[in-house]
């Protein structure tokens, strides 16, 4: 029988080390000569103000959305630079549409991508499994020596993976890739904001603040 605490050992000690991976290339950038090339492209590419007003986008979605619901569905509100994703479970098409209207008129939301189905509500194993598989594809973004992991926002949702970010084509297409073998996963879903290989180089040459 499979030990399930030695199996989250690893796991935590691969994202530990991600995180401590991904800290250092913009040290390691700075270090190559004087450069600060790779710095930005190790975070959030999103501006500062950007990534404030998705968070508030997501506390007024849960929230409005939440009271609009209530205890007919399940409703999952993830917002990057200004582009809402909604995911989760409602009880009919009419309460579908009702959700996405509301998720347009918070101010600042620019788009509303609708994954909302139509079924019951999903159980709290199915959730947990979902927590566990976003995880392994955050490890295993970490894992990857071509991609930066936190360029990328992992939502699951019943086995469904959902890649939000600012990338590059080919950064998306390998996203999906790794993405796609990690054990548990049904679906990967791309909702990304292309950027192309010269704007990825002119942001690694202008690095902003990070948020802590």
């Amino acid at each position: 029988m499979i030990d399930l605490q030695t199996m989250r050992r690893p796991l935590a000690a691969v994202l530990l080390c991600g995180m401590v991976a991904t800290g250092l290339q913009g040290c390691l950038a700075l270090a190559a000569g004087g450069t600060v090339v790779g710095t930005l492209s190790a975070t959030d590419r999103r501006t500062l103000g950007s990534q404030t007003e998705d968070r508030t986008i997501m506390v007024k979605g849960e929230t409005r959305i939440g009271n609009l619901v209530g205890d007919a569905g399940h409703v999952n509100v993830n917002s990057f630079n200004r582009k809402v994703l909604l995911t989760g479970e409602v009880r009919d098409a009419q309460m579908k549409e009702a959700v996405e209207r509301e998720a347009a008129a918070i101010e600042g939301v620019q788009s509303v991508v609708n994954d909302l189905e139509v079924a019951g509500l999903s159980s709290i194993t199915s959730r947990s499994n979902d927590a566990l598989i976003t995880g392994k594809v955050k490890a295993s973004f970490v894992d990857a020596k071509d991609l930066f992991a936190n360029s990328f926002k992992v939502v699951t949702e019943r086995g469904v993976v959902y890649l939000m970010g600012r990338v590059t084509e080919r950064e998306a297409t390998r996203a999906a890739q790794v993405t796609a073998g990690v054990a548990g996963v049904r679906k990967v879903v791309k909702v990304f904001e292309y950027i192309s290989e010269d704007e990825l180089r002119q942001m690694s040459m202008s690095p902003q603040p990070q948020t802590r």
